[in-house]
């Protein structure tokens, strides 16, 4: 493995939809391999075909398409590395434990569950570490004949070499050591490098002899993971803090193999406000949820690259978050907090880019409950209206979703309108607004000039201006805020402002 040409993976498990955690990830191995003209490619980790969710990984394919994630190998598309799948991959994954084998670093585990819950039990009793005592080591070549005999069931387990040192080098150059040498005590010491916190020590009498394999013959996550990486000639590892822990073991793999380490970058975790890992229950945790909310796909990579950074121009598309992401210089931190505030505030400066055209065709699935009568393709003049109106909301909208809300009176008369009058007005202002505003209604015909006409109404009648907007917006819309006067009546139409505004007239009397 060369770490000249960059390599980065997004190595996702296709048991559920993808996620913002996921999304982060694909969209942080996409932006390094860019940003070193290397190669971002896609591995589906599908061993676990219980869970499979998608099983041929087409949702997740579909899902980094729509967000502008183009990976350049995996599945579909094909390349040197294939296949993609890890299911398809049990051929490399036997004889690469066939050459652990014939070099002596594996052994066979004839413990059951039961025997070793056992032993932690105890360990943990004693206040030891809970980890495996290496009694399997230690059986003699008769004691395994007889075992395998009695088809005894059994894992592999790696022997960690505890007498080697290797030194690797991080991405300046700068070298660091990997040492599995007895100390004193007895214990050794493993040291990756990783982008953040460069040199990461662990003390791996806390680790135990792993398991490659289970009973039934498949292979453990991380056997799969790091032959997979090797095999790919992956230069660079971006995964989740909570992986920290078993970077050790990979390392210990890697030695085993004879192969140098990959540079790591364990991304901190993203948490709610209250500093808890984001999870399914939070707002906007699965990407499903942020396409049916209406975040547009760039505002969620905008979003996700700048999360925990500072920047002085916060909005940037792929090719900007290029140039000013850089994962050379990282800093170490636990976990960052994800601003649904913050979020949505991105996703209203993207939405403020879009063209009249493009805003109309992104709204579009959200007014379809409102054009279900209509036929398709839309009659012209009613995509005019849409589109001019689309343009009047444009600032309110932080989330695609509110465009029907925001619009439904396009379509519907507001209904109950003297009750929501009533909760924005009281009946004397009402009562006021109404006379003042009913012998004048031909003025709507003028809708340029109708601001000025309602300034010398509510003059004449001493009433407050607010109070005849207030007026005329909760007649034609049922609300008390929106549109400007001409813009309402331009885009409803005159006649039908008209007839609105008349009929919450006609209720008042009742009161």
């Amino acid at each position: 493995m060369s770490h000249g040409t960059v390599r980065v993976r997004f190595a996702p498990a296709p048991t559920g939809m993808m996620h913002l955690g996921n999304i982060r990830t694909a969209l942080m191995n996409a932006l390094y391999a860019k940003r070193h003209n290397g190669t971002f490619v896609l591995r589906i980790e599908d061993t676990d075909a219980d869970r499979n969710y998608d099983p041929k990984a087409i949702q997740i394919s579909e899902d980094l398409q729509w967000l502008g994630l183009h990976y350049q190998e995996g599945p579909i598309i094909g390349g040197p590395h294939a296949p993609y799948f890890q299911s398809e991959r049990t051929k490399l994954y036997q004889e690469k434990l066939i050459e652990l084998d014939d070099s002596g670093k594996i052994y066979r585990c004839f413990c059951t569950e039961q025997e070793l819950e056992r032993k932690r039990e105890r360990q943990r009793a004693l206040k030891l570490p809970p980890r495996y005592d290496r009694t399997c080591l230690h059986k003699s070549q008769e004691e395994i004949k007889t075992l395998l005999a009695k088809n005894t069931p059994f894992v592999w387990r790696l022997n960690i070499d505890q007498s080697r040192i290797v030194t690797i080098h991080d991405l300046a150059g700068k070298s660091f050591t990997y040492a599995m040498r007895p100390s004193i005590d007895q214990s050794y010491i493993v040291t990756i490098h990783d982008l953040a916190r460069k040199s990461v020590t662990f003390d791996m009498q806390h680790f135990s002899d792993f398991p490659l394999t289970r009973q039934d013959g498949s292979f453990t996550f991380l056997f799969a993971n790091c032959v997979d990486d090797i095999d790919m000639e992956i230069t660079h590892v971006f995964r989740g803090e909570e992986h920290l822990s078993n970077t050790a073991c990979q390392a210990a793999l890697y030695e085993a193999f004879g192969k140098p380490l990959p540079v790591f970058w364990h991304m901190p975790l993203l948490c709610n406000p209250d500093g808890k890992k984001l999870s399914k229950r939070d707002f906007g945790f699965s990407l499903r949820d942020l396409r049916e909310a209406g975040f547009l796909p760039q505002a969620i990579l905008n979003y996700l690259a700048i999360i925990g950074g500072s920047y002085q121009n916060e909005i940037m598309d792929f090719g900007e978050l290029v140039k000013s992401v850089n994962l050379d210089d990282l800093h170490a931190t636990g976990k960052i907090t994800y601003d649904v505030d913050k979020f949505q505030w991105v996703n209203r400066k993207w939405i403020e880019k879009l063209s009249p055209e493009a805003l109309f065709d992104v709204c579009l699935p959200y007014l379809a409950p409102l054009l279900h009568e209509r036929q398709h393709p839309l009659p012209q003049p009613v995509r005019t209206q849409l589109i001019s109106a689309l343009q009047v909301i444009k600032p309110e909208l932080n989330t695609l979703d509110k465009c029907a809300g925001l619009l439904d009176y396009l379509f519907f008369a507001p209904t109950d309108v003297k009750t929501k009058a009533l909760t924005c007005m009281n009946e004397s202002e009402l009562k006021a607004a109404a006379p003042a505003l009913a012998p004048h209604l031909d003025l709507f015909e003028k809708p340029d000039t109708i601001t000025d006409a309602l300034k010398k109404i509510a003059a004449d009648a001493k009433v407050p201006l607010k109070h005849i907007y207030w007026f005329i917006r909760l007649a034609i819309t049922g609300r008390n805020t929106g549109a400007s006067m001409h813009e309402l009546i331009a885009i409803v139409g005159v006649d039908e402002a008209k007839k609105r505004v008349q009929q919450l007239v006609a209720k008042l009397d009742s009161i």
